[in-house]
């Protein structure tokens, strides 16, 4: 079934050539089927892409969902217009009094700074709590997760030796949760960050479970018991070229930046990477949409 997106935004016809059933407000009305409503925070600084990486996923299950975007009133975005903002996103302002049946939260290049530093933290805090009783499911993308984990659970980020940047191998604990069920008992998945979660505090903490790790990159798929909360530290999301982007960004500031790890053929930044963990991108967000969304949202918000 098809994401319902606005007909102009720029993301609509990029997956339109991909195959990705898009469909506009007026036919969605037409089908007598209860659409899941997703709230998707974009906290990203190149806000169009990540909208194109996110819808891409979310319109390749069997479930028709309707997206609004929120971005933050407290800070200004600096790489995306105003108008597009205007156009497309809202803010919690406008959205505090309706429920949803999911959420994501994704990124954001801020883990220098502490949570408290962050200038939309107190706008942030106040959407966390608000998903306690408004929204069924929240996914929470890379800091997004280390923000959920540190509101949440109390359990801070550490800054790293250097930065985890490359592709990874990852395990899988128990194969027979729901959300991580028809993965490969190790899978490959992209990171970029420069902090990580202690792995030892989220085991001992009686309400969380994790779901998978990486020897190098760590803890990776954190679930709260009660199944509200998903956390993934890494950018499953990303598209096969992200890292080479992030890359060539960094050298073209000065930046000192180690090449992505295990990226590209041969190590060689000449040629060009392959996405080894698109499967698995797109069954973790199948199976969140269905078993921790669908399956468990109530039919009318009450």
């Amino acid at each position: 079934m098809p994401i319902n997106i606005p007909e102009q935004l720029p993301a609509r016809e990029l997956l339109k050539e991909e195959k990705i059933f898009v469909m506009d407000e007026d036919r969605a009305k037409m089908q007598d089927i209860r659409p899941l409503n997703i709230l998707i925070l974009n906290l990203m600084p190149e806000k169009e892409k990540t909208e194109l990486q996110l819808l891409r996923l979310l319109g390749n299950t069997p479930l028709q969902v309707n997206i609004t975007f929120l971005h933050t009133a407290t800070h200004i975005s600096k790489n995306v217009s105003k108008s597009h903002l205007d156009t497309f996103y809202t803010t919690f302002a406008e959205i505090k009094d309706r429920r949803f049946d999911g959420m994501i939260i994704t990124g954001a290049p801020i883990e220098h700074l502490n949570f408290e530093q962050v200038n939309y933290w107190k706008e942030l805090e106040e959407v966390m709590e608000w998903t306690k009783e408004n929204v069924t499911s929240v996914l929470h993308i890379c800091w997004g997760a280390q923000a959920a984990l540190y509101y949440h659970y109390d359990i801070d980020k550490y800054e790293l030796p250097k930065k985890c940047f490359g592709i990874f191998e990852h395990h899988v604990s128990d194969p027979t949760i729901k959300l991580v069920r028809g993965f490969d008992e190790v899978y490959e998945a992209p990171h970029s960050r420069h902090t990580s979660v202690p792995k030892d505090e989220i085991e001992a903490d009686p309400r969380l479970t994790l779901l998978s790790t990486s020897p190098e990159a760590g803890a990776f798929i954190i679930m709260s018991k009660d199944e509200r909360h998903i956390m993934i530290t890494g950018h499953l999301e990303y598209e096969a070229m992200t890292l080479a982007e992030e890359y060539e960004r960094d050298l073209k500031k000065g930046l000192q930046v180690d090449r992505p790890e295990n990226y590209y053929p041969h190590d060689n930044p000449n040629e060009r990477p392959l996405n080894t963990w698109r499967s698995h991108t797109h069954l973790l967000f199948s199976n969140w949409l269905n078993y921790y969304v669908y399956q468990q949202t109530p039919f009318e918000w009450k």
